[in-house]
């Protein structure tokens, strides 16, 4: 028997899925945070000249002179990477795999494509925050708030970095500038209601048979990768299946109930749709 196909019986006959994805991912789908590449410079040129950027996360991280010049560059990435983003093939595939199982989705990518791919928001759990809410910056109180009808408008009417200053969002309860719910630190709201979905979501499946689809989350990672693995290795009934392209760690202590894939994340994931489909 194969992998794929060991795989998609593991996927057949198990009681609930989770599924936990990083910058891989969102590198099969096109968006690399780290590329300084003709795509960065075509749709942040001006911002390139300006301040030096040298990548996506350069820009996401920097601090600019005014809330105008950080809403045009949050504006600008959310239209092309969100408002305009249709669900790629991984996407598709990855939900055929997934078919009428329960699952959950924990993953630092921010950018919202598992919800806009179809996936159900309230299983989901993006651990770093996401592109399409906004909070107050203070914070002055822990509410989040939908950031895509601003990021809309603002992309819509933004030219050169500027746009009119009426359209910047602010905290409806202090004034305080909004900002996006990224990063991390003292400032950043944790979206407590995923937490609490994911808490009850894995006190279910505690003496079940899981099985866990990592997709592109590097050996090093500690957000993810590393809590999870231990999580397998507590839960006999579990299965760990990795993707990632030269560079599959699994610890010896679970790899009985493990496979890696050693490869791109989209042809793996069209042929595990394949096998599974198979087993009908």
């Amino acid at each position: 028997m194969d992998n794929y196909t060991k795989a998609a019986e593991k996927i057949a006959s198990a009681d609930g899925i989770l599924i936990t994805a990083s910058n891989g991912l969102s590198i099969t789908e096109g968006l690399n945070l780290f590329a300084n590449d003709e795509k960065f410079h075509r749709l942040f040129g001006d911002f390139v000249q300006r301040y030096g950027l040298r990548c996506l996360l350069h820009g996401m991280a920097s601090r600019y002179e005014n809330e105008e010049r950080t809403w045009a560059f949050w504006a600008r990435l959310i239209k092309h990477y969100c408002i305009d983003y249709t669900p790629s093939l991984s996407m598709k595939k990855l939900k055929e795999i997934v078919g009428d199982k329960d699952y959950f989705i924990v993953t630092s990518n921010g950018e919202g494509h598992f919800e806009k791919s179809g996936f159900d928001p309230d299983k989901i759990y993006e651990v770093e925050g996401t592109w399409l809410d906004m909070q107050c910056s203070v914070p002055c109180h822990d509410t989040l708030y939908p950031a895509e009808k601003t990021a809309e408008e603002i992309a819509k009417n933004e030219d050169k970095g500027t746009f009119p200053a009426e359209l910047i969002p602010c905290c409806p309860l202090c004034g305080a500038p909004m900002v996006i719910n990224m990063g991390a630190g003292q400032s950043f709201i944790e979206n407590k209601r995923a937490i609490n979905n994911y808490r009850e979501f894995t006190a279910k499946y505690k003496g079940k048979n899981l099985v866990v689809i990592e997709l592109g989350i590097g050996r090093r990672n500690t957000l993810i990768k590393a809590p999870v693995m231990k999580m397998v290795a507590n839960e006999p009934g579990y299965f760990y299946i990795t993707v990632n392209k030269g560079e599959i760690f699994i610890p010896d202590e679970i790899e009985s109930r493990s496979i890696g894939f050693d490869g791109l994340i989209e042809p793996v994931l069209v042929s595990l749709a394949e096998a599974k489909n198979n087993l009908n």
